[in-house]
């Protein structure tokens, strides 16, 4: 296992998104290279990604899918190495307009209890423009600027635009159905596309294969026809083993510690 021994003990870190398998998918090796080099890592989800579909019924037997992907983020959490994952009852699908002073309450809330040393999120750009996922990034931001000069650092993640399409033609050369909506009915050539670039990036490329186990644990999101179902952990190595971030303009100064992770990939 690949790791930074001891160097970010006593810290933690809240990640915050919509729906469980975004955590995974968005910075599931930094999170895990994170919980590997000492710091507490939270997850926090918004929904319980009900709305999302779910390709095989027999996965969701009594048809609560909201209830079968929260255990699926405890899942990834798990493999991950988060110390805690919290899914909230926000409506999937409704993130961006419902509830608006409700969220903002809780990841406020959040934000007190654990005393992060950092905040991820989203981008503006929702990785691919998904309006959940703005939403998400909208209410993190207006909740921490809410500290102001007290705010921690927040990060917010987005995708080179044209790692998924890589990571789609791989699968394509091992025989997954070529077809441009296997990611989730998303073409591969939406992730990243108009996104501000990332500032800077960490090497994730020793944590592939934690990153593809957790994305293998949301199951209901996983049918045969995904190009993640199909690849291995060269492939991710290759095309997601750089998660990009930048880091919001807030009042607070500090050089927090994914900077340090990114200044450490530099000099290597």
């Amino acid at each position: 296992m690949a790791s930074d021994p001891g160097s970010l003990a006593g810290r933690s870190v809240l990640a915050i998104f919509a729906h469980p398998d975004d955590e995974s998918l968005a910075c599931g090796g930094t999170l895990a290279r994170l919980a590997d080099s000492g710091a507490r890592v939270i997850l926090l989800c918004a929904s319980h990604g009900e709305a999302g579909s779910i390709w095989d019924p027999s996965l969701v037997p009594d048809g609560d899918r909201g209830r079968v992907r929260a255990q699926e983020l405890h899942a990834a959490a798990a493999v991950l190495g988060a110390a805690e994952a919290i899914v909230l009852d926000h409506p999937d699908g409704g993130l961006r307009w419902s509830d608006v002073p409700e969220l903002h309450a809780e990841i406020v809330m959040m934000i007190e209890r654990y005393q992060p040393d950092a905040v991820i999120t989203f981008d503006e750009d929702g990785l691919y423009w998904h309006l959940d996922h703005i939403g998400v990034y909208e209410r993190t931001l207006t909740a921490v600027r809410s500290f102001g000069a007290k705010a921690p650092p927040l990060y917010c993640v987005t995708m080179a635009h044209g790692a998924m399409r890589g990571l789609a033609e791989a699968a394509y050369a091992k025989g997954c159905a070529k077809g441009d909506s296997g990611f989730w009915k998303i073409t591969p050539d939406a992730f990243g596309a108009g996104a501000e670039p990332g500032t800077f990036a960490i090497d994730v490329r020793p944590w592939a294969a934690r990153k593809l186990a957790a994305l293998r644990c949301h199951r209901t999101q996983m049918s045969p026809s995904n190009p993640i179902a199909w690849v291995g952990e060269e492939e991710v190595r290759r095309w997601l083993g750089l998660e990009r971030f930048r880091r919001a303009p807030l009042e607070s100064i500090d050089v927090s510690m994914l900077e340090h992770l990114g200044e450490a990939m530099a000099r290597s």
